[in-house]
């Protein structure tokens, strides 16, 4: 199965530090919009604390997949929702 991270940047997609910042700033701004970021935060940083001492390379690449799956299906909601219309179905 490919990787879903092709769908993102290289260079963000590569770097694990990177796509948690990414992560944390989609967590701020839901947050933000649902009152709810401090919980939001919370989860993020416990996920990637709970498998930051993992060593198996095909489940750090099932939890980067997983990463970006989330990242990529909020930027298409985002997206939808700015269009104002249902055109792009999410993963």
């Amino acid at each position: 199965m490919p990787s879903l991270q092709t769908a993102l940047p290289p260079e963000l997609a590569n770097n694990v530090i990177r796509l948690y910042r990414e992560c944390l700033r989609r967590a701020k701004y839901i947050g933000h919009q649902q009152h709810n970021t401090e919980l939001l935060v919370n989860m993020v940083r416990q996920q990637f604390k709970r498998n930051k001492h993992e060593t198996d390379p095909e489940k750090i690449q099932k939890l980067k997949d997983d990463a970006a799956r989330g990242l990529i299906n909020h930027i298409l909601y985002e997206a939808e929702r700015l269009s104002g219309r249902r055109t792009i179905k999410s993963i």
